[in-house]
């Protein structure tokens, strides 16, 4: 008996509630903001650590570059691979993918070897490694990812 007063109050409630709510209408679509692929005025940048000699992991970041190439577009990103460490193996010719750097290399992608190491493989074999042709040289590896961060650039450490 007490219950249906007070559904009525509440029901009478939520009817001036959505009085007082514009109505929707089939002509006139939501107002929501369009995302487009073109929405960033800058490509997207990326940054990636190679510090490991092991190949089935130099393997998987290559292809991971692919993978980022074909999701968002020749175009739509940028991308620097800095090898240090054991990693700098990956941009010499010693390396046993020295065609699909350069094939990368073509696409816009940056390597860049890390000076230090270089010097410091110098310095124990006496041979400084050859790097494979175009490849930068940064004096410090680890200083270029952090330079890149500060600048915008987005970091994988796959």
């Amino acid at each position: 008996m007490s219950l249906v007063p007070h559904l009525s109050a509440t029901f009478l409630a939520a009817i001036l509630l959505s009085a007082s709510l514009p109505a929707a209408s089939a002509e006139e679509p939501a107002q929501t903001p369009a995302v487009t692929a073109t929405a960033t005025a800058q490509p997207h940048r990326l940054v990636i650590q190679m510090n490991k000699r092991d190949e089935e992991f130099q393997d998987h970041v290559l292809s991971n570059i692919v993978n980022l190439q074909k999701h968002y577009g020749m175009d739509d990103i940028e991308m620097e691979v800095v090898a240090y460490g054991p990693g700098i193996w990956l941009v010499t010719d010693k390396s046993k993918f020295i065609k699909r750097v350069e094939s990368l290399m073509l696409q816009n992608v940056t390597f860049t070897a890390c000076g230090n190491t270089l010097d410091t493989v110098e310095a124990s074999s006496g041979t400084r490694p050859t790097l494979i042709d175009g490849i930068e040289e940064t004096q410090t590896g680890i200083v270029r990812i952090i330079t890149l961060q500060e600048e915008g650039w987005s970091y994988l450490s796959p």
